[in-house]
């Protein structure tokens, strides 16, 4: 067969004409073209190889005998080989059609060619060198010894391999003369759908000295090197790549995207070295070769690519996106399975490819259109790598999907100092240089955050203290609970018990500050020390409040959400806010006149009111990132799940759990204080008003 790789580039657009001239019924014996008498072919050597292009004898079918020189091969066809591309020069031909493009569209299997040579003028070792260009396996025969075959035949089991440059020594004594070549080929029936030209010979074989014939095997293989050698600069900046992605992934194993990017080069080396191996070796069967690079690698390096780019710009229901990429892929991989061997001409009809075709072509246009999607998705989200981003997926898209350009006239190769260099390759190593500085960016982009993040822990353990009780104080008369989840290192949510003079008095300070981070922490340490310097002064909740907001107003862009609550030991209850979540007593929303959040304007009253608590009675605060929690779809937990949960028992750490299981996007506090009572002095004083629901 031709080599692999260039055969990999026909697959897709060769097919219907493959198909359709495999449609009849296999052949077993030659057809009806008109039979030569016997002829042979006179060669004089000199320095020189001489091609021979016959006409050959050509029959299909499979006989031991037909390798014998004394058998009559007069009734078979002629198949001529003798086409040049330069008559100047015999050792180079032009690629001529093969058996299905001669009189047998439908044949596949054994198939026999005989040529009588009458060798003059030699003086030493003959050789012979077959094509490069073959359909798929064959043995060689001289005077019917065999000097040689290309593939593993056993029996009538054949494992053929991509077909490379052999040359086979003729047998001690054989020189000037009459010799009888023939040559036992056999095609795979899914060959034909590489090319409509498939089947035995493309090329005349060489017969000269052997050392002459060693020299045109070099030159073959370095045509190979110069058509595929570029694929070894891509596995160079692969396996770069590949580095990189692996390294960052270790020192920042938070970010998918390096590892998904690792999983691209694993696919995208796999697929190469498998073209690349098969042009210079035989390591593997061509049908293996096939099913691990078309049918396995080839879906996945697609797949790969989206999902890296969906990672890279992290967005939203991954594992939606991740199941409709496997799903193509899948399709994608049994179909190619179908169109290629074992199951192509023998368990799928070849008529087949009339329909799997274009089926192919929409379901990998589907994984295109998949990361068309993601790209748009992507920029909408982070519009400051649009540039680099959107230029390294259109390179991505045009290396994964240069077959199809073929069908809109693009050429797909071109030449570069002698080399044939795919527009795939090109594309590929373009696609990775311009994600290597994208991900050089990232990486210290996440290194200075790290050291901003540092910052941050150490500024908080300084203020930690500030923000949060270290312990909560005994108060004789009150069972206190508390939960606190920052969302950042430093959160932005602060409370304060403080014991006041005498037993069972107390004042509860519940407060949320605007932003995240050290900013926010300082904010709420300079809110913090301001109440605890204010409650030496008054114990009333208004006015620490209004002091407080001429604080934070001097201050300028500092704002925050606050509550403050002062418990006296017979159950009276003093409560004033500044825009503050309102509390639950026993499971109902307290019900409060509005307010602005502390540090809008100066100079404001903020409104109180006093109710009386009985024995049992639960006072329930927390902030606003209990009801802002969101899950992954972008839903608020909301304040009718909150309305739910307080309808019932439930403690404060039940309420602070469930918010964080929903999906933590603030800091989360909740603090519940229960009143157990003591005999006291009854007074009249307003009931708690609760909000209606």
């Amino acid at each position: 067969m031709r080599p692999f790789a260039t055969s990999c580039l026909l697959l897709l657009l060769l097919a219907p004409a493959a198909a359709q001239q495999a449609a009849a019924p296999a052949a077993s014996s030659a057809t009806p073209t008109t039979a030569a008498p016997n002829a042979i072919e006179h060669v004089k050597l000199g320095e020189a190889v001489a091609a021979l292009g016959g006409p050959w004898k050509f029959h299909t079918g499979d006989n031991a005998a037909w390798s014998q020189p004394g058998f009559d091969d007069s009734g078979w066809a002629p198949m001529d080989l003798s086409a040049q591309a330069d008559p100047s020069d015999p050792s180079q031909s032009a690629y001529l059609p093969g058996w299905t493009a001669r009189g047998y569209p439908n044949y596949s299997g054994f198939a026999w060619y005989r040529l009588q040579v009458d060798v003059e003028g030699a003086n030493r070792a003959l050789a012979l060198k077959m094509p490069h260009d073959a359909d798929d396996a064959y043995q060689v025969f001289v005077d019917g010894v065999q000097i040689g075959e290309f593939g593993k035949f056993k029996g009538h089991r054949v494992t053929a391999y991509s077909t490379l440059p052999r040359s086979f020594a003729l047998p001690n004594g054989v020189r000037n003369g009459r010799i009888t070549i023939a040559i036992r080929m056999w095609m795979d029936s899914a060959t034909p759908f590489n090319s409509p030209e498939a089947g035995g010979l493309h090329e005349p074989p060489l017969l000269g000295y052997a050392s002459a014939i060693v020299g045109q095997v070099r030159l073959d293989f370095d045509d190979i090197a110069h058509g595929v050698g570029s694929g070894f600069l891509e596995m160079l900046i692969l396996l770069m790549a590949l580095f990189m992605a692996l390294s960052l992934f270790w020192l920042d194993p938070h970010e998918k995207a390096y590892m998904w990017l690792a999983w691209v080069c694993v696919a995208t080396l796999l697929s190469n070295s498998i073209v690349l191996l098969a042009n210079f070796t035989t390591p593997m069967g061509q049908t293996t070769a096939v099913i691990l690079s078309d049918v396995l690698a080839t879906p996945v390096r697609i797949g790969l690519w989206v999902l890296f780019w969906a990672y890279w710009f992290r967005l939203p229901n991954m594992r939606r996106l991740q199941y409709s990429v496997w799903t193509f892929v899948a399709l994608l991989a049994i179909r190619t399975a179908m169109l290629r061997p074992p199951l192509y001409g023998q368990t799928v009809p070849v008529h087949a490819a009339d329909w799997l075709v274009p089926i192919g072509l929409g379901i990998k246009l589907g994984l295109g259109l998949l990361l068309v999607l993601v790209a748009y998705s992507g920029f909408r989200r982070n519009k400051a790598e649009g540039g680099l981003a959107g230029a390294a997926i259109v390179l991505a898209f045009v290396a994964n999907f240069q077959h199809e350009l073929r069908l809109i006239h693009i050429s797909i190769t071109t030449a570069i100092f002698g080399f044939a260099v795919s527009l795939g390759t090109i594309s590929t190593i373009l696609s990775l240089l311009i994600i290597t500085v994208m991900l050089l960016r990232r990486f210290i982009h996440s290194q200075r955050l790290q050291e901003q993040w540092k910052l941050e822990i150490e500024q908080a353990r300084s203020v930690q203290q500030v923000l949060i009780p270290d312990k909560l104080p005994a108060i004789e008369g009150l069972t206190i609970r508390s939960e606190y989840h920052p969302a950042r290192e430093v959160g932005g949510d602060f409370f304060q018990i403080l014991p006041l003079e005498g037993a069972g008095n107390a004042l509860v300070v519940v407060g949320d500050v605007t932003g995240k981070g050290v900013q926010a922490g300082m904010l709420v340490a300079l809110i913090v020390g301001v109440i605890r310097s204010v409650a030496r002064q008054t114990k009333v909740p208004e006015q620490i409040l209004r002091i407080v907001n001429d604080q934070l107003v001097e201050r300028e862009q500092a704002s925050a959400t606050c509550m403050v609550l002062r418990l006296s030991a017979d159950g009276l209850v003093q409560i004033a806010h500044a825009g503050h979540v309102p509390p639950y007593l026993n499971g109902q929303e307290m019900k409060l006149e509005g307010a602005l959040p502390l540090g809008m304007v100066a100079g404001i009253d903020f409104p109180s009111e006093t109710f009386r608590l009985t024995p049992g009675d639960t006072l329930t605060l927390f902030s606003d990132g209990v009801a802002e929690a969101q899950d992954s779809h972008g839903r608020l937990f909301g304040f009718d799940r909150v309305h739910q949960m307080m309808s019932g028992p439930v403690t404060a750490a039940e309420i602070a759990a469930a918010a964080q299981k929903f999906g933590q996007a603030d800091d989360i506090t909740v603090l519940q204080v229960q009143w157990q009572g003591r005999d006291s002095t009854p007074q009249i004083v307003p009931e708690p008003q609760l909000a209606a629901h």
